[in-house]
């Protein structure tokens, strides 16, 4: 595996704040989401947060392509970065 922060890559301090700020933020705002959360159902908001953040992913294919593979092809990146923005965003976290 190549390293992220090539000259054709963001920084690691990038990928760091898309991690912990960019991805919370697009998936706190996702309507069905939201919904989930006022519900208080936080198994039924966890459902919801792993759709929303698939399609934040989706979303970020073009822009950060090697983030959308580690996402896509490694199960423990792609259950550490869903358990990591549910803890930030569950129960107001991210505004």
């Amino acid at each position: 595996m190549t390293n992220s922060a090539t000259s054709s890559g963001p920084t690691t301090t990038a990928f760091r704040t898309l991690i912990t700020e960019g991805i919370p933020a697009k998936v706190a705002a996702d309507p069905a989401y939201q919904n989930a959360q006022k519900q208080g159902d936080k198994s039924k908001a966890r459902i919801e947060h792993d759709a929303a953040l698939l399609r934040v992913m989706v979303g970020l294919l073009k822009d950060d392509t090697e983030l959308f593979k580690q996402y896509s092809d490694n199960e423990g990146f792609k259950r550490w970065l869903a358990d990591t923005v549910f803890s930030i965003t569950f129960g107001g976290g991210v505004a």
